[in-house]
């Protein structure tokens, strides 16, 4: 079984918000949902999980008791304690707070030598992974974290990804949005979001392979092909002739992919 958006427009104070947006996670996998601030990711998890309607298009989802939802920067009461976060949403679907499911998920987590502490005194990597640890206990069919790595470090966020990852492994549809373009690759499916539109969609290899022309590396910014900087250095692309000599040919990761697809975008329009 599988649930997402088709053909889905929603507009917000009359100005659309996300526009034909199509998104689609089966039962057991995960959809990362990924774009700058602004483009549409908030919008698409809350017209999921049934918080907003669409003016156009259709949403497919499992009934309200079967689909747990994280919302940005949320999902744990900051002034209850690790154990009555997940002894609250235990007792909401009628799972006993001392379960298994309850134990495992608390050992999971590592969260168990904190069972006492206050979710506000908690590091950000740990609050984070008691909010997925809390949408996980009831066993949802479709599970949507808005942003839940953000401001998390790295090992934090492949903390939080492994559970992700764990949901999935139990059969549980998992939707994730996020700006971290790096996390795409966790995940079986991408959609890329820019202004509101689907930029790309595919599984990170399909949109890897859909780039077209060259694309090097130069320590200037070269005036007569399009260019956008990384760190220290520029990425030069040029879709149709060679490159200029300055830059040096290197094969493009998701990040370049999609930065050249918006370029390509904003040309167009």
């Amino acid at each position: 079984m599988s649930f997402g958006l088709l053909g889905v427009t929603v507009e917000l104070g009359g100005t659309p918000a996300i526009e034909q947006v199509d998104l689609e996670v089966e039962r057991g996998a995960i959809t990362a949902v990924i774009g700058a601030d602004g483009a549409g990711k908030t919008t698409t998890a809350r017209t999921l999980v049934g918080l907003l309607s669409p003016s156009e298009g259709s949403v497919r989802r499992p009934g309200a008791a079967d689909i747990s939802y994280q919302p940005e920067a949320a999902g744990t009461w900051r002034d209850l304690t690790v154990s009555e976060n997940l002894s609250f949403v235990a007792r909401a679907h009628g799972i006993s707070p001392g379960s298994n499911r309850y134990l495992e998920l608390l050992e999971m987590t590592g969260l168990g030598p904190a069972s006492d502490r206050l979710s506000g005194n908690l590091s950000g990597g740990m609050r984070q992974k008691l909010a997925v640890a809390m949408a996980m206990l009831p066993h949802p069919e479709l599970t949507v974290l808005d942003e839940p790595t953000t401001g998390l470090d790295p090992m934090s966020r492949a903390e939080v990804w492994r559970l992700l990852a764990r949901a999935a492994g139990e059969g549980t549809a998992v939707i994730a949005t996020t700006t971290y373009l790096n996390e795409a690759e966790r995940a079986s499916h991408v959609v890329v979001l820019d202004n509101g539109k689907v930029l790309a969609s595919g599984s990170a290899a399909s949109i890897r392979a859909s780039f077209r022309g060259l694309l090097g590396v130069s320590t200037t910014r070269p005036h007569d092909a399009p260019a956008w900087r990384r760190g220290r250095l520029w990425r030069v692309w040029s879709q149709n002739g060679p490159l200029p000599p300055d830059a040096r040919e290197i094969d493009p990761d998701l990040e370049d992919v999609v930065t050249a697809a918006a370029l390509a975008r904003r040309a167009a329009s």
